[in-house]
């Protein structure tokens, strides 16, 4: 509010005709149109390890507790 004052002391206005000034250009402008950001798309290739059937609940859980093991380590 301190702040809002010394600008419209340094325009030479008030400070009701510095937040009518605001009001009047944030109702005549257009509010911007969003930016659409699109995720990055992976250039990985590859698949499956070796040896893993999706089908294969068995294996999947093998292979994870492998892979957990290796972190342990």
């Amino acid at each position: 509010m301190r702040r809002a004052k010394r600008n419209a002391a340094t325009e030479g206005k008030s400070l009701t005709e510095l937040i009518e000034a605001g009001l009047r250009q944030m109702v005549r402008e257009p509010p911007p149109k969003p930016t659409r950001v699109l995720p990055p798309v992976s250039s990985a290739s590859g698949g499956l390890m070796p040896g893993i059937d999706l089908n294969d609940s068995a294996a999947l859980q093998e292979a994870e507790d492998i892979e957990t093991a290796r972190r342990l380590r």
